[in-house]
Parts: C-alpha cells; sequence; structure tokens
C-alpha cells in the first residue's frame, strides 16, 4: 500500500481450535462395539483451498486491515476452504483506531462467516504477543503453521500491507514512527520490513504455495516476481498503487467457496475478475477521477518467469548499443509510469522509475528510425516479447482508467520493470539491484545505466 492522503493503499506454537461435541448420546451396546471395523484410524478428508492472509496492520493502515478481516467473514470458511488470518496491529501510531477493542500486538484467527462488520467475530486462535511482522521468519512462520493445523489439497498466501516494488528503502533511524510507507510488510514499531530478496526465504521455510498475492501497491515487477517464481504456480499483483478499497476480498472468497476445485489459474482469474468488477462500480469510479488514479490487476505464471529473464536478457543487449536514441528518449516519455512520486514530487509523472515494460518496448519501436542499423532485430524481439506475454506468461490482466496524466491503463500488459525516467529524487534506497536474481539472470542494469544516458 502507498498512502495518498489515505485515497490509496498498499503502495509462536501452533494453537488449535478447542473441540467440541453437540449431538446426542446413545447407548454404547456390545453389539455395536462388534459391528465397528476395526482398523487404522482414519483422518478428515484434506479440504480444497487453504487461504493464508499476512496482514501487517502495525502502521498508518491498521483501520483498513481490521476492515478486511471483517470484508473476509463476509464468506468464512466452510467444509472446502480454510481461511486464516495472522493480523497485526499497535497503539499511537497514525491512524490508530478503537475499533474491535483496541487491542494491540499479533493474532491468528480462523474465519468465520458473521454478518456485523464492526466486529471482528472468528475465531481467534493464537495470540502472539507482538512479534515483528517486518521480519521474513513470522511470515514463514505463519504459512508454515497454516499449512500444518490447517492442511489441504491447494494453498493459497496473501501477504496485506504497503507495499514499495523492488527497492529497499533506507529508513529514517531506528523506526518508522514518523510515517515511513514504504517496501513490504512494514512494522512501524520495529522499522523492519520484509526486503525483495527476503522474500522467497518465506517459501524456502515454509515450501511452495499454489497462488501467491501481494495486496500491496507495485509488487507486480519482474524483479519482485522472478525471486519467486519457483515457489507459486501463480503470482497476483498490481503494477501500480493499490487503491481502496483493496481486493474484493468478498466476491473472491465467495466463488473460492462456491467453486472449490478451482485450479491455482482459475482462482488467480477470479481474483483479477472481481478485483475489475469492484473497480467499474459508480462509486469507485467516481473515486479514482476524483484522485486521478488508475487501477490494474494481473495473474502471472511462475513457471514462466525464466523465459521471460531469457527474453529480457536479449532484449537487453539490443537496446543497450541501439543507435536511435531519440526513439528511446521519446519511449521513456511517453511509457505509462505507476506512481512512485505524487503530483508535487513529480508534476508531470516523468520521474518515477516503474513502468510497464512491453508499452515501453512497443514505444521504441514504433518511434524508431526503420533504416537505422538494429531496428529488424528490436522489432523481432519485442514481438517475440508481447506474444510471450499474451500467450504464456500472463493468465489474466485487468485495468481501469487513466492516470493524472492523461495515460491509459490499457497500456498495462502485467509486468512492470525498471525503467529509467528523468533525473529525479524521489526516495532513498540502498543501492541492492544487484543482488537480485532477476538482475544476476538478465544484467538489466547495464540497460539501465545506458538508458539514463538518453534524453
Amino acid at each position: 500500500m502507498k498512502k495518498h492522503a489515505l485515497a490509496a493503499l498498499f503502495c509462536a506454537l501452533p494453537a488449535y481450535a478447542p473441540f467440541s461435541y453437540s449431538g446426542a448420546l446413545e447407548e454404547v451396546t456390545l453389539e455395536k462395539i462388534k459391528s465397528v471395523e476395526v482398523g487404522e484410524p482414519k483422518s478428515p478428508p484434506l479440504k480444497r483451498w487453504t487461504i493464508a492472509v499476512y496482514m501487517n496492520g502495525k502502521s498508518n493502515i491498521e483501520p483498513f486491515a481490521l476492515a478486511d478481516l471483517n470484508r473476509f467473514e463476509t464468506a468464512g470458511s466452510d467444509d472446502n476452504v480454510n481461511i486464516v488470518a495472522e493480523i497485526g496491529r499497535s497503539k499511537g501510531l497514525d491512524n490508530d483506531t478503537q475499533a474491535d477493542g483496541d487491542w494491540s500486538g499479533v493474532r491468528r484467527y480462523y474465519v468465520r462467516k458473521d454478518g456485523d462488520k464492526e466486529r471482528i467475530a472468528s475465531d481467534l486462535v493464537a495470540e502472539l504477543g507482538n512479534p515483528d511482522m517486518g521480519d521474513w521468519k513470522e511470515a514463514a512462520s505463519f504459512l508454515k503453521w497454516a499449512k500444518e493445523v490447517y492442511p489441504a489439497q491447494r494453498y493459497m498466501f496473501i501477504i496485506w500491507d504497503h507495499g514499495w516494488g523492488w527497492i529497499d528503502p533506507q529508513k529514517p533511524g531506528e523506526n518508522l514512527l514518523d510515517g515511513g510507507d514504504k517496501s513490504i510488510s512494514h512494522d512501524f514499531v520495529s522499522g523492519n520490513y520484509i526486503k525483495t530478496t527476503e522474500l522467497s526465504k518465506i517459501f524456502r521455510q515454509a515450501g511452495r504455495v499454489d497462488l501467491y498475492a501481494s495486496m500491496a501497491c507495485f509488487m507486480q515487477m519482474a524483479e519482485v516476481a522472478y525471486e519467486i517464481r519457483d515457489y507459486a504456480d501463480v503470482i497476483a499483483g498490481s503494477e501500480e498503487v493499490i487503491q481502496l478499497p483493496s481486493f474484493n476480498f468478498e466476491d473472491f472468497f465467495t466463488l473460492m467457496l462456491g467453486n472449490p476445485d478451482s485450479d491455482a489459474e482459475k482462482a488467480g482469474v477470479f481474483l483479477v475478475d472481481t478485483f475489475r468488477e469492484m473497480y467499474a462500480r459508480p462509486e469507485y469510479q467516481e473515486m479514482l477521477v476524483a484522485t486521478k488514479y488508475g487501477t490494474q490487476l494481473s495473474a502471472i505464471r511462475g513457471a514462466g518467469l525464466n523465459k521471460f529473464g531469457e527474453l529480457i536478457k536479449k532484449i537487453s543487449e539490443t537496446l543497450k548499443k541501439y543507435p536511435d536514441t531519440a526513439a528511446l528518449a521519446r519511449a521513456k516519455t511517453e511509457v505509462l509510469r505507476f506512481e512512485v512520486g505524487d503530483e508535487s514530487t513529480d508534476p508531470d509523472k516523468l520521474i518515477s522509475f516503474y513502468a510497464d515494460i512491453c508499452h515501453f518496448l512497443e514505444l521504441v519501436e514504433k518511434h524508431s528510425d526503420k533504416s537505422l542499423p538494429g531496428y529488424p532485430e528490436l522489432k523481432s524481439l519485442t514481438g517475440e516479447f508481447r506474444t510471450f506475454l499474451d500467450g504464456e506468461l500472463v493468465i489474466k490482466n485487468v485495468y481501469s482508467n487513466k492516470d493524472r496524466t492523461g495515460k491509459d491503463y490499457s497500456n498495462t500488459h502485467g509486468i512492470s520493470m525498471h525503467v529509467p525516467g528523468k533525473p529525479g529524487n524521489l526516495i532513498g534506497y540502498y543501492p541492492t539491484y544487484g543482488s537480485l536474481a532477476f538482475e544476476k539472470a538478465t544484467r538489466w542494469s547495464e540497460t539501465v545505466k545506458y538508458l539514463e544516458t538518453v534524453e
């Protein structure tokens, strides 16, 4: 999540639910005892899905974490689908709320259906004290717990919080109590967050999942998704800021309950389609226009990211020696960029360094001098890349509206990358790009450096 006057967002030991029995007691007779087949005790059948949501509300978005957990309860778990959540909240931060008893710390819930949207009525299955939710090991502990206590045929894992794409932002001091809202899973109490290179550690410790989703801004980047390509069949997220009211949890969970045999790809389609439907409603369209935002969400195949990296490596080799600097400069200006800054820090939205990579390549081809050397190779690679995105990598991409500069979100293709804009300082971050698995596979930073020289 990313805070823009609160109009936009998302830029322990296992505990077991107590056993209860409500049936009528029957008289036990010798005949009944003899009628019982002797053998190994049978385990209950596995449910189809366990959906685990890691909700770090220990920040200035605490009210929205509580509100979303209440939204989960409009559907609740059933005989086929488990919905579990780990949620944290604190006292004394911006937007601190007294809702739901004003408790603080970190809890785990087994989500039950409930109609009261002001009070969490789900089963409280663990009180964890106040662990650091910005520590990847806490996220891994939750996912591992969810799998062990609520085993299922398929698993979905959601990280719910502010997001900041691939960058590891510099911390303003020892903690984030001054309101910083950067990277992913930011614990404003500890000042810690989960770094991009730590995402894979979650799954190496807790095991892979069928579907992973970032309910956080900017996380559908190649640099992020590539880190977890081996740990999720489907990866869902947004190239842009995610607005209020986050995902369409009510309809998504309802579809999952109604279609429990869905595989990861169908579940990913449910997630993005319900997202699109929600933001198409008149009240949310009015909100997007008023705040000058568009929306986007996509689901991609983790298995396709290796080929994505191979294609980007070829494209990088072509671009860093491409002679038509005028075409590159024009593409840098016209490409759809995402809201790293705001109207005061990046008034023309040209400094932002997150952009839709397919749109950028198509603009370079469009504006190129066709007679110059290198154009045929670029044209061929761009066509191959677009065909690969549409046919292999991207399962579903949805979008709505225009940004504040008039650029249409139909120019999104489902995955973004670091594409340098004009010089400017929107945020301080550590020079960790070289540590990313994506960079090691593609050497994209070499193209970034070349593009930075193009004006």
